[in-house]
C-alpha cells in the first residue's frame, strides 16, 4: 500500500510515518513550518520514504501527488489556536481549503480512504464531561471552526462521491519529538524541559484542573485502525479518563527524581476546567483501545527529552 501522510516531518506525522514505513511506502508532504527533517531523517535514507517540501494548499501539487495513493492521514494543518485568532483567513485557506483540495484529489484518483486528524477543541466549554460525538459542537475559535468545517467536508465527500473518511478527534496528545520551545507548546514537553533544567514548574490556577491525556504511539494506533477498516465518521481519540496538573506534576517530578518545586499562578482566561472523552465509540467501531498508561508514556518521553 501507498500513504500519503501530510504533516508527516511533525509531532504526531512523523511518528505515523515510523509505524508505516516498514511494511508500505509513504510519501510525506510537509511545508517544514512546524515540522522539522530531524523527525524522519532516519526514514529518508530508505527507499519506501519519499519527501514532498511544499503545502496541501496547492491545489496542482496535491493533485499530482496523490495519483496511485491509496490512502491519506491528514495531519497538516495550522494547528495554533491563537494564531487562528490573528490570523483567521489564513487559517481557513490552510485548514478547509488545503483539506477540500486532498478530497477533490481523493475523488479524482480513487483513494480509498482518507482519516482526518480532527480535534477536542470543537467541544468548547461545554461543562458536560465525558465529551460524546454527538454533542453540539461550540468551536471558540477559528480553528476549531475549521476543523469542524473538514469534519463536515469529509462526511459530504463520503456521502455524495464515495471517498470513505475518519474523522478523530485528538485530545491531549504528548509524547517524544513534541517540541517545548514553541510559543503553543503544550504542558507535558514544557514541564519536562523545566524540570531537566532543574526549575520549578509553574501552574495556572489551583492545578486541579483536569485533561484527557494520550501518548502518541496510542495515537498512531487509532490512526492505523482508521485507515485499516471500513468505519466512517467521527470519533474520539483519547484514554477516557481525567488526569489533574497537580497529579501530572506529580508523576513527572518522580519520574525525573527532580526536587524542583511548584509554583502556582493566578488563572488563565479561557482555560476549560475538565476535559474527558467518552471513548466507547472508537472502541467499539474502530476496534481502538490505548495500550499505554499515562505513566508509561511519560517515562518514554522523559528518556527521549533526557537523550535528545
Amino acid at each position: 500500500m501507498h500513504y500519503l501522510i501530510t504533516g508527516g516531518a511533525g509531532f504526531i506525522g512523523s511518528h505515523l510515518a515510523d509505524a508505516l514505513a516498514g511494511s508500505h511506502e509513504i510519501t510525506i508532504l510537509d511545508n517544514l513550518s512546524s515540522g522539522t527533517l530531524r523527525n524522519i531523517q532516519h526514514l529518508l535514507d530508505t527507499d519506501r520514504c519519499t519527501f514532498v517540501e511544499g503545502t496541501f494548499t496547492d491545489e496542482d501539487l496535491v493533485l499530482s501527488l496523490c495519483e496511485g495513493i491509496d490512502g491519506i492521514f491528514h495531519l497538516g494543518a495550522l494547528t495554533s489556536v491563537q494564531q487562528s485568532v490573528e490570523e483567521p483567513r489564513r487559517a481557513h485557506e490552510v485548514n478547509i481549503g488545503g483539506t477540500l483540495n486532498l478530497l477533490m484529489a481523493s475523488r479524482e484518483h480513487a483513494v480509498r480512504k482518507v482519516v482526518f486528524a480532527s480535534t477536542a477543541a470543537l467541544y468548547g466549554n461545554n461543562p458536560t464531561f465525558p465529551k460524546t460525538e454527538t454533542m453540539l459542537p461550540e468551536p471558540l475559535s477559528p480553528y476549531a471552526v475549521s476543523k469542524l468545517t473538514g469534519e463536515y467536508y469529509c462526511r459530504i465527500f463520503s456521502d455524495l462521491y464515495g471517498v470513505k473518511t475518519a474523522c478523530l478527534r485528538f485530545f491531549n496528545v504528548f509524547g517524544p519529538r513534541q517540541d517545548p520551545h514553541s510559543d503553543y507548546a503544550a504542558v507535558i514537553p514544557i514541564f519536562i524541559s523545566r524540570l531537566l533544567d532543574g526549575k520549578p514548574l509553574t501552574i495556572f490556577g489551583d492545578g486541579k484542573q483536569t485533561r484527557d491525556f494520550i501518548f502518541v504511539k496510542d495515537v498512531v494506533a487509532a490512526n492505523l485502525r482508521g485507515m485499516e477498516g471500513d468505519a466512517e465518521g467521527v470519533f474520539n481519540i483519547a484514554r477516557g479518563e481525567r488526569t489533574s496538573l497537580n497529579e501530572l506534576a506529580s508523576l513527572l517530578v518522580d519520574i525525573v527524581g527532580s526536587e524542583a518545586g511548584i509554583v502556582y499562578e493566578a488563572p488563565r482566561a479561557g482555560d476549560v476546567r475538565h476535559s474527558m472523552a467518552d471513548v466507547s465509540k472508537a472502541r467499539d467501531r474502530l476496534g481502538f483501545s490505548p495500550s499505554y498508561s499515562i505513566r508509561e508514556g511519560l517515562e518514554e518521553t522523559v528518556r527521549s527529552f533526557r537523550s535528545a
